[in-house]
């Protein structure tokens, strides 16, 4: 009985609030190393909030985007099915999940450009500071101008240099951008390693851009919200019970 409730709450969990991913590549360095478990808020796109620029969020592959990535199951039949059961529940990682995680640049109605003359990517216009860019890359060595429909989103990598993100899709439908509606949730906090423990908080030149729906002009900026389940759930005191387990380590991949 025990067991079996464990692996209720397991499941309610990981489909409604929060889910741990593993992240397997260095796409997004230095604020996320390989190896490192995120915990991701599935609860606030519950209630509409879409998510907003400077955001790291997990999203499912558009199409096209992991198809060199997967590695077929060299697992037997009875090995398959046990997998399959725990990565139900999130306390195994799935084969089949097509997961990615990136940073939200530009949302519905953004313009955004690369490059200024000092080489920055700019929102409507506006030069970003992006201190989050790994050591030694610039912001982007592709040059691009994209405007991102509504209902879709611009993401990139930290790691430029190394991100195969919105810029290298610009072909597909979208121009590089990913549906709203794939966005799995946001990662707001680094659970693991104790090393790397910290809340993943929206840059402020990021946050602080104005509002600009598709068509319409700036009407002021955007505050940045802590996600819902923080506050529904109190994530520290469950992070800390649940340390010695792996929840749902990934995949994430890039």
């Amino acid at each position: 009985m025990i067991v079996l409730v464990a692996l209720v709450i397991a499941l309610v969990m990981k489909t409604f609030l929060l889910q741990v991913f593993v992240i397997p590549s260095g796409s997004m360095e230095q604020t996320l190393q390989i190896g490192d478990r995120v915990v991701v808020d599935k609860l606030t796109p519950w209630f509409g909030a879409e998510p907003e620029r400077g955001e790291v969020v997990v999203f499912k592959d558009p199409g096209g985007w992991l198809e060199n990535d997967h590695k077929p199951s060299t697992d037997g039949p009875v090995m398959r099915n046990v997998k399959s059961l725990f990565s139900a529940v999130g306390l195994l990682p799935s084969d089949d999940e097509r997961d990615l995680i990136k940073r939200v640049i530009g949302v519905g109605g953004d313009t955004v450009e690369c490059c200024d003359e000092h080489g920055r990517v700019s929102v409507n216009g506006t030069p970003l500071d992006e201190p989050y860019i790994a050591t030694g890359n610039s912001p982007s060595r592709i040059t691009f101008k994209v405007t991102v429909p509504p209902g879709r989103l611009w993401v990139m990598g930290d790691h430029r240099d190394l991100s195969a993100d919105s810029r290298y899709h610009m072909g597909n439908p979208g121009s590089g951008t990913i549906p709203v509606g794939n966005v799995v949730g946001r990662a707001f906090v680094i659970a693991w390693p104790l090393s790397h423990f910290g809340q993943l908080d929206v840059p402020d030149s990021l946050s602080s851009l104005p509002v600009r729906a598709a068509g319409s002009a700036a009407i002021g900026p955007v505050p940045a919200e802590p996600p819902l389940v923080m506050g529904v759930l109190g994530v520290l005191p469950l992070l800390v019970r649940c340390r010695g387990t792996r929840g749902r380590d990934g995949p994430v991949a890039d």
